[in-house]
């Protein structure tokens, strides 16, 4: 009884440590965050991996700004060139810059931010 008791544990911890690699983006913890508006077309590098396979990268420089208002110069890189006018979330850390981005609606900026983005 006390081995089965002691593999039900295992199976829920290696469970839950499974489920929170799959739904915890550890590049959004600790980052500050800040919101940018897409106005123009990524600038585009291109090369090829060690695979031998060819990518495109798509590079944006903007003004990001946090809840209150305050600007931050975002430089990140896309794998696709982001829908133009579209608002983004980003997530900026000290010592790595942007680790992470999603897009999110207008209404959902903070008042400050939207603001600063019109």
């Amino acid at each position: 009884m006390k081995k089965l008791l002691i593999a039900l544990i295992v199976l829920i911890i290696i469970g839950g440590g499974l489920l929170a690699l799959r739904f915890i983006n550890f590049n959004q913890i600790g980052a500050d965050t800040y919101y940018v508006k897409i106005t123009t077309d990524g600038k585009t590098t291109s090369g090829r991996a060690s695979n031998g396979q060819a990518y495109t990268d798509y590079n944006y420089n903007l003004p990001g700004y946090d809840e209150n208002g305050k600007e931050k110069e975002m430089a990140f890189i896309a794998q696709k060139n982001l829908r133009k006018d579209a608002y983004l979330e980003v997530f900026w850390k000290e010592d790595k810059g942007v680790t992470s981005y999603k897009e999110v609606k207008q209404t959902d900026l903070p008042k400050k931010a939207a603001d600063k983005l019109k």
